[in-house]
């Protein structure tokens, strides 16, 4: 199984490329895999006193992959801290832009499997949210005796994205 390429690669903010061929079933992507993100509302939806907000600080794509692990990493965290799941989590990023890699070859043989760079598009490998500068990732309510939890739960969130985050109160 091929290894997943690192964040680093898909960072840089594009401007989503959309193939035009004379051929009209060439013209669009296909093959585009679905995104893993499982949950995008995650706990009882309610009043609550407090409401948080995680934001971005610069201008990036972030992975699904990478969306998932936060959402992960916040709910465990705040299921073992907060019994009968008194709060209320909210995902709000999607990955729209799909991304694409041109596999290349290397080795014995590998000047018949590959052609370079020229014309080329490359193969769906997944998707990434265009996330832009001050843009609100997660909001996390939660009551008053649970505000350091709901920080701490952000904190861990924001470790997973490739980028500095900040924690304010909504």
């Amino acid at each position: 199984m091929a290894r997943l390429r690192s964040a680093r690669c898909y960072k840089i903010v594009k401007r989503p490329f959309t193939r035009v061929s004379r051929f009209r079933k060439k013209s669009f992507v296909s093959g585009v895999p679905g995104i893993k993100i499982v949950k995008f509302d995650l706990g009882t939806k309610g009043d609550y006193e407090n409401t948080f907000e995680l934001r971005s600080q610069g201008k990036l794509q972030i992975r699904h992959n990478a969306i998932e692990a936060a959402r992960v990493a916040a709910n465990k965290f705040l299921v073992k801290k907060i019994p009968g799941k008194a709060f209320f989590l909210k995902i709000r990023i999607y990955p729209h832009h799909v991304m694409r890699e041109n596999p290349i070859a290397g080795g014995a043989g590998a000047d018949r499997f590959t052609q370079g760079m020229a014309h080329s598009f490359g193969k769906p490998i997944g998707r990434a949210a265009q996330v832009k500068k001050n843009q609100i990732l997660m909001t996390l309510s939660v009551n008053n005796n649970h505000v350091d939890v709901a920080k701490e739960a952000l904190r861990k969130a924001g470790s997973k994205f490739s980028c500095k985050t900040k924690i304010l109160l909504a």
